[in-house]
């Protein structure tokens, strides 16, 4: 098994380095920057032994400056959307950076995902990156310290998110890589077939935000409850598919949230790849990159546009903060914040 490895990957407007992290353990392989604690790459075996990179990203750090869809980067303090980028928390009503419509979305104007994080650990299978975020950034309260490890466990890319603060605030961290099991260069996903295991999903208004119940995806379009194509049923005549463009709802996933169970499956019949995602957190994105601008610049000369990846975001629900039903994001003081995300990667001889 190689050793990690890091190198510089340039330096932000404000003279920030930013370094390039390499783990490989023989199954798998990925990089990682400091930078947004992004997952850059993500390599998996393929049919004949070949290694495919499933997840999309950018040559030089320029392009993670300039472009928009977060490829890759762990986003907080809040992922998804909170309704007009206000919350009540303990009496007190707190004003966040509204950057989404009229919503607040990721986290804010910078985010975790526009931020260099500190490498605490980088040995053997695993790569901790972690980072503080002010009492008042982005209108949120509280010191807030997070911490996510990767870890390569076998065929498995491990996410561990940790965090802790001084005051209670609001504490809900994802991933948000674009997967295309046929390689990152390999143009709409359509023909992937997708599974997510959740029976209900969170329906929302045209600017993402939940109308505040779970409604069951049987009879539905959202119905992935059994393997199809991603294609199969993203332009059907639904009005939640028709207002987002295709995929981007927030699945309620089967069993007790906390104890680490199936999210979601995947699979690519060109490459032969199949994905797990299992989780603790209890709902799941599942995001088929309708605003991904075409003609965007990827990778080893790749060039990305709409559906040209999906994304499976675990997260508390969207707008969880106002809608005291769902699932809390609330972290109170002196407690810890901490869910597992793990995807496991397979070759699927069908």
């Amino acid at each position: 098994m190689p050793p990690p490895s890091r190198r510089p990957f340039g330096r932000t407007p404000a003279g920030e380095a930013v370094e390039l992290l390499c783990l490989d353990n023989g199954a798998l392989r990925c990089e990682l920057l400091t930078f947004g604690a992004t997952l850059r790459a993500l390599e998996a075996p393929g049919r004949g032994g070949r290694r495919v990179d499933v997840v999309l990203g950018y040559e030089g750090l320029e392009d993670y400056l300039r472009w928009d869809g977060y490829l890759g980067a762990v986003v907080g303090r809040c992922a998804n959307r909170i309704a007009g980028g206000r919350f009540t928390l303990g009496g007190r009503a707190y004003t966040l950076v509204v950057n989404s419509g009229p919503n607040h979305l990721h986290g804010g104007r910078v985010g975790f995902s526009h931020r260099v994080w500190r490498v605490e650990r980088l040995e053997g299978d695993l790569a901790q990156l972690s980072l503080s975020s002010s009492h008042g950034e982005e209108g949120y309260p509280g010191n807030l310290e997070v911490r996510v490890t990767y870890r390569l466990d076998g065929s498995a890319l491990e996410l561990r998110y940790e965090g802790w603060c001084d005051q209670d605030t609001i504490c809900n961290l994802t991933n948000h890589s674009y997967f295309n099991l046929a390689g990152q260069g390999g143009g709409p996903v359509l023909e992937q077939e997708i599974c997510i295991h959740a029976g209900g999903y969170t329906p929302t208004d045209p600017t993402g935000i939940p109308l505040g119940r779970v409604e069951p995806v049987a009879g539905t379009p959202l119905d992935l409850r059994r393997p199809i194509p991603i294609g199969a049923g993203i332009d059907a005549p639904f009005p939640q598919l028709s207002q987002s463009g295709g995929y981007d709802h927030n699945y309620v996933v089967d069993g007790p949230p906390g104890r680490l169970r199936p999210a979601a499956q995947a699979r690519s019949a060109a490459s032969g790849i199949a994905l797990e995602v299992q989780t603790t957190l209890p709902g799941v994105q599942f995001y088929t990159a309708n605003f991904l601008a075409a003609g965007r610049p990827g990778k080893a000369g790749a060039v990305y546009g709409p559906r040209h990846g999906f994304c499976l975001e675990t997260q508390f629900y969207p707008d969880s903060p106002n809608q005291p039903q769902f699932p809390s994001c609330v972290l109170r003081a002196g407690e810890r914040y901490e869910q597992i995300t793990r995807y496991a990667f397979s070759l699927d001889g069908r």
